[in-house]
């Protein structure tokens, strides 16, 4: 099986890690757009002391909007992905102990959230998109080399050189 060029594998990573701080950057912005709801999903899981409600509704999506900036950014790219993969790794954990538990609530991880009719539960659709979510990590951990990185300007290792794509260019792989 042959692999695909350099120049393929970094579109696509390039493609991966701004999709992922999309992903982190949209749900950031919803949730801190509105603080209570915020509060009333985070509690609705019913699995934090009450004292710990409040400093995770507040610091979730400020945690989330930092993972997307330094992901646009594409700064410490794997780092970031590790630091993404684990969040999400925790963000099933909850969903699946929600619906373990036969709890009837809305995740609120692109806002919203907080106690629904039990009808109304989408938790394989939530486990699936956040593990869909988790592979775009994976990948950018496998393969941070990603353009238009600040990764790639430092001349960190795993990323590409701006002048990487003028031999590309020429023909010179």
């Amino acid at each position: 099986m042959r692999r695909p060029p350099q120049v393929v594998l970094d579109a696509v990573g390039t493609l991966v890690r701004l999709g992922l701080a999309a992903v982190w950057l949209v749900s950031g912005a919803l949730k801190i757009s509105d603080p209570g709801q915020t509060y009333i999903a985070v509690q609705a899981f019913d699995v934090l002391p009450d004292g710990l409600v409040r400093p995770v509704a507040i610091g979730m999506p400020l945690v989330e909007l930092a993972l997307g900036l330094f992901l646009l950014a594409g700064f410490v790219t794997r780092w970031v992905s590790v630091l993404s993969v684990l969040l999400l790794a925790v963000l099933i954990a909850a969903i699946a102990q929600s619906w373990a538990r036969g709890l009837s609530i809305d995740c609120g991880c692109f806002g919203g959230g907080g106690q629904i009719a039990a009808d109304q539960t989408q938790y394989p659709q939530e486990i699936a998109r956040d593990l869909g979510f988790a592979l775009l990590g994976v990948w950018l951990i496998v393969r941070p080399r990603t353009w238009l990185s600040v990764d790639g300007w430092l001349g960190n290792s795993q990323a590409p050189a701006d002048d990487d794509y003028v031999g590309i260019a020429e023909g010179n792989e």
